[in-house]
């Protein structure tokens, strides 16, 4: 077994080169067209889920960035977050936002180490 930097394994599994990573891909395929929702419905849905689960942030890292180009914007993410904080509670909104920002330094991480 060979050990790599957790930045170039994050860039493998980023860019389909892991067994697993391509089991997840496959399950969502097709979901937008299953769903019989519109892009922007289903990526809002798709958003408050992570949100009530408590998702990782390799999680919001991988569905904002299909979401960000379905044209939906940082404006509609707050408007879940503020629609869905009575029911999931503070805690998992505020870990939500400490998520995206984790994802967002990962993105950069990715971005920087594209091996």
């Amino acid at each position: 077994m060979t050990t790599q930097a957790p930045e170039r394994t994050l860039g493998a599994i980023a860019h389909g080169d892991a067994p697993v990573f391509e089991e997840i891909v496959q399950m969502h395929l097709d979901t937008l067209e299953r769903s019989g929702l519109d892009e922007r419905t289903y990526h809002l849905v798709r958003l408050a889920a992570l949100v009530a689960v408590d998702s990782a942030p390799a999680s919001y890292l991988m569905n904002l960035a299909a979401a960000q180009e379905a044209g939906l914007t940082a404006a509609d993410a707050q408007g879940v977050t503020t629609a869905i904080a009575p029911i999931v509670g503070s805690a998992r909104v505020v870990s939500a936002a400490g998520n995206v920002l984790r994802a967002l330094g990962l993105d950069e991480i990715l971005n920087e180490n594209p091996e």
